[in-house]
């Protein structure tokens, strides 16, 4: 019999659904909102109102891409947290009042390990370059930097993470102060290419173990940058270029300075990177030189899988599906928590 997920996800200001039959990918359906760029910012109220406005819509293209009949689905995976709560509190309630109509299953997802499981979304049958367990995944977005050991499916320990800013909230801080907008990432890391990495240095910290810090870097960031402006009021225009190239360097040196440390102290050869900031290019790139100066086999989601998705939430719902790990329809969305 097939196992047919329906995943939901609402976690933020991405409303998205997919399909996964027999843990292949047949739909993973999106809709984004424009509407926070003008804020320099997600504004929580506007998100969950995006949302309740998209959910029906998304669901019904993600069954229809999918050729599949909610009649067909086995069980109903949606992501419980962590998030915004009007934005999980939209995804939560269609998923159990859809699920509940249906008589099938709910399964309730951690958004983070979605993020992780994404390495192992199919979108064939011979769709199979995943990593293997144990494995390191570097967990990289705009609210979390974290280094987890992945030990099975259901088995993951957080080794280090950031104890104030995470490394996208970082770029996207230093990104609106420049003046660039909203989203900083994507801009950031256009402007880095055509830039010099080592143009400009900035602070560093020395954070014991294997937790981060970028609270810092932004404040060096900042400070420098007010200096340079009070010599040359057009200073940011006439060398963008080289100070995003620099700023992505530093957060990619100290993303990777801890990850390496972690690698060599465990002896873990297969490395991962997931979330939003695993689109970067700077990040990217250091990942395959690492590949070839340490003999790491790195894994590296495909951008559609970076960035919140329905298609992470659905294969982490299957793989719980097998284990009949569901969840009652009394569990209520929760904002913050840990891998």
């Amino acid at each position: 019999m097939d196992t047919i997920i329906l995943g939901i996800e609402s976690s933020c200001d991405d409303t998205s659904a997919a399909v996964i039959k027999n843990g292949i990918l047949l739909s993973n359906v999106i809709s984004s909102q424009a509407v926070h760029e003008a804020y320099g910012g997600v504004v929580p109220e506007l998100a969950s109102r995006a949302h309740q406005q998209n959910i029906v819509p998304v669901v019904h293209e993600a069954l229809k891409r999918a050729n599949i009949t909610k009649e067909e689905l086995s069980a109903v995976a949606f992501t419980r947290g962590p998030g915004l709560m009007g934005s999980l509190l939209v995804g939560v309630s269609f998923a159990k009042g859809f699920a509940r109509s249906l008589g099938i299953p709910m399964i309730d997802v951690n958004h983070l390990n979605g993020h992780v499981l994404a390495h192992f979304i199919k979108e064939s049958d011979d769709d199979n370059d995943k990593p293997r367990f144990p494995f390191l995944c570097l967990l990289v977005s705009g609210g979390n930097s974290q280094i987890i050991l992945v030990k099975a499916y259901n088995d993951m320990e957080v080794l280090g993470q950031t104890i104030d800013d995470a490394a996208g909230e970082a770029i996207d801080k230093c990104s609106k102060v420049m003046g660039l907008g909203y989203p900083g990432g994507p801009i950031i890391d256009k402007l880095a290419r055509q830039g010099n990495p080592k143009a400009y240095t900035f602070s560093k910290p020395h954070i014991p173990g294997y937790n981060y810090s970028f609270s810092g870097l932004k404040t060096s960031f900042l400070y420098s940058l007010r200096d340079w402006i009070q010599e040359d009021p057009d200073f940011i225009e006439h060398h963008k270029n080289d100070l995003a190239a620099s700023l992505e360097n530093t957060i990619v040196e100290i993303l990777m300075d801890k990850l390496r440390k972690v690698a060599k102290d465990l002896n873990i050869k297969e490395v991962a990177v997931a979330g939003g900031v695993s689109a970067n290019n700077g990040l990217r790139n250091a990942f395959h030189e690492h590949a070839k100066k340490y003999g790491w086999k790195v894994f590296i989601p495909k951008f559609s899988y970076t960035t919140d998705n329905a298609a992470m939430i659905a294969i982490t719902g299957y793989y719980k599906f097998l284990d009949k790990d569901f969840c009652s329809i009394d569990k209520p969305a929760y904002s913050r928590v840990t891998v």
